[in-house]
């Protein structure tokens, strides 16, 4: 992904956390919160109880694809943050792509028009 839609300083995840709106499922947590330059920017937090960095990375490099394919459906216009649980490390693509739907439609930014 290309930095300019990626979160990367602190202050900006603080600000989703805090003040975002969040949908939870038992593979992954999404916080959204609207953000003025008209696209979406994505933030990914991977613990480091969740295993070794190859594990992190590989559940990281799942979780920006799944964002990545879902952007038609995505209303514009928010920092997405989300956060892997312990689950989604041996979950199946296509379980972890449910999960995040279900998620989005919670923070209420899947656009159910698209």
């Amino acid at each position: 992904m290309k930095r300019a839609i990626t979160l990367k300083e602190n202050y900006e995840f603080r600000r989703v956390y805090n003040k975002g709106k969040s949908g939870v499922s038992s593979f992954l947590v999404v916080y959204a919160r609207p953000n003025r330059s008209g696209r979406n920017r994505l933030g990914v937090t991977v613990s480091t109880k969740l295993g070794k960095a190859v594990v992190r990375n590989r559940v990281r490099r799942r979780l920006r694809e799944i964002f990545r394919l879902s952007q038609p459906e995505l209303r514009q216009g928010y920092d997405v943050v989300l956060v892997a649980r312990s689950r989604a490390v041996n979950a199946p693509y296509q379980e972890l792509t449910r999960a995040y739907r279900k998620c989005c439609e919670k923070a209420e930014i899947w656009d159910k028009n698209a």
